[in-house]
C-alpha cells in the first residue's frame, strides 16, 4: 500500500506528535511503501519530503506541495496547513489523527500574547479544523474522554487508537518502593507543561526533584526552584537511554500540565512501562492513562498529599508500579500499529 503522511514537523524536530509519526512511519514502512511531507526533518530509514513554510509558530504554512499519489493519505494535526494541502486537492481516502486542541497559552517564545490576538488564532484553527474533520474520512482520537469533551471533536465518530512506546524495549526498574526519593518531570519547559506547580509543590516535600528536558522557560523555572530553595537537578536535554536511567531510579513520575494542549501524556506510559508510579493532572485524556498506573490531583494541596503518599508509602508505590507496568504493555507500538493499518483497510 502507497501511504503519504504530513505532519507540520519531523525529528529531529522534538515534540510528541513527531515522535509520534516516526514510530507509526517507520513500522509501516516494514509493509507499505510511505512519503512523509513536512517543513522539516529527515530519516534514514523512511522517505521525507520536506517542502518551504512560512515560519509561523507551532503551525508551519506551506508554500508549495508535491504531488505525490497514495493509497491512503494520513494527517496529523492540530497545525491543519498540511493537512489542509490534502483537503485542497481532494486527495481521498483521508484519515485524520486529532492529536489536541488548541489553546493559545499565555506565553509564548517567552512573550506574552494578548488575549484578543489568542482568541483570533483559536478561531481561526477552529474554522479550519472543522472543514477537515468534515472532510476525512476517517477520525483517529489517542482516548475517549478527550474525544468526548473537545468542543470540535466531540461532534463526530472517531476511533480510538492510543499514543504507543517500545514496552516490549524498555527494562523495568526494582520495586518503586525500594526507591529513593525522587520526583521525576520529564518533558518541555514550557508554561502549559504546569512545573511552576510542582516546583511549588516541592517546597513542602523531602525529596529531590529531577527536571529533564528544555524549552523557551528553563531559566525562569530554575529561578524559581532556587528561589524556592528545594533541591533541584535540571539536566538539559539528555539521552533516551539517560532519560529511562532516571525513570527506572524516581520513586514517582509527576506530568502538571495544565490544560488541553496535553492531550495524552507520553511520558506517562514510559515511566510506567518503567515499574514507575505515576502522577498527573485531572485533564481529559491525561487521566485515563495516568490512573492505569498511578493517581490524579486537582490542585495544589493534592499534588503535594499524593507525593508524600508515595514517597512514604512503599507498599503503595511498589503496587501502582506494578499495576502500571502491566498496562503498559498494551501501549506497545506493534499493537498501535496493527490499529492503524486496520482503519486503513476499511478505506481501501
Amino acid at each position: 500500500m502507497k501511504l503519504v503522511v504530513t505532519t507540520p514537523y519531523y525529528p529531529p524536530h522534538v515534540g510528541g506528535i513527531e515522535f509520534h509519526v516516526q514510530n507509526v512511519v517507520r513500522r509501516l514502512r516494514e509493509n507499505h511503501n510511505v512519503t512523509v511531507i513536512s517543513s522539516t526533518g529527515y530519516d534514514e530509514i523512511v522517505r521525507v519530503v520536506t517542502v518551504p513554510s512560512i515560519d509561523i509558530p507551532y503551525a508551519p504554512l506551506p508554500v508549495s506541495f508535491p504531488n505525490i499519489e497514495a493509497d491512503v493519505y494520513h494527517s496529523h494535526i492540530p497545525s491543519p496547513f498540511f493537512a489542509y494541502e490534502i483537503l485542497k486537492r481532494n486527495l481521498k481516502p483521508h484519515v485524520i489523527t486529532y492529536h489536541n486542541d488548541v489553546f493559545v497559552p499565555r506565553r509564548v517564545g517567552g512573550y506574552r500574547i494578548p488575549r484578543v490576538i489568542a482568541k483570533a488564532i483559536e478561531y481561526t484553527n477552529t474554522k479550519i479544523t472543522k472543514k477537515l474533520l468534515e472532510s476525512a474520512d476517517a477520525i483517529i482520537a489517542t482516548t475517549l474522554s478527550y474525544a468526548k469533551t473537545s468542543p470540535l471533536l466531540s461532534e463526530f465518530d472517531v476511533t480510538i487508537i492510543p499514543n504507543g512506546v517500545n514496552t516490549k524495549s524498555i527494562p523495568c526498574g526494582a520495586p518503586a518502593g525500594s526507591r529513593d526519593k525522587i520526583v521525576l518531570y520529564t518533558g518541555r519547559l514550557v508554561e502549559y507543561k504546569g512545573l511552576e506547580i510542582l516546583i511549588n509543590a516541592m517546597k513542602y516535600i523531602n525529596a529531590k526533584l529531577v527536571v529533564i528536558g528544555d524549552g523557551e522557560d528553563r531559566q525562569r523555572f530554575q529561578k524559581l526552584a532556587k528561589e524556592s530553595n528545594i533541591d533541584a537537578l535540571f539536566t538539559g536535554k539528555v539521552s533516551e537511554e539517560t532519560k529511562f536511567k532516571w525513570m527506572r531510579r524516581a520513586r514517582v513520575l509527576v506530568l502538571p500540565s495544565l490544560n488541553r494542549l496535553e492531550a495524552f501524556g507520553i511520558a506517562l506510559v514510559e515511566a510506567m512501562a518503567c515499574g514507575t508510579p505515576v502522577l498527573a493532572s485531572n485533564l481529559p485524556g491525561v487521566r485515563d492513562v495516568a490512573r492505569e498506573g498511578g493517581m490524579i490531583f486537582n490542585d495544589l494541596n493534592d499534588l503535594i498529599n499524593k507525593i508524600n503518599k508515595i514517597l512514604e508509602r512503599d507498599s503503595l508505590a511498589t503496587r501502582l508500579g506494578k499495576r502500571g507496568r502491566h498496562s503498559a504493555k498494551k501501549y506497545d507500538w506493534s499493537n498501535i500499529v496493527k490499529k492503524i493499518e486496520n482503519v486503513y483497510l476499511q478505506l481501501t
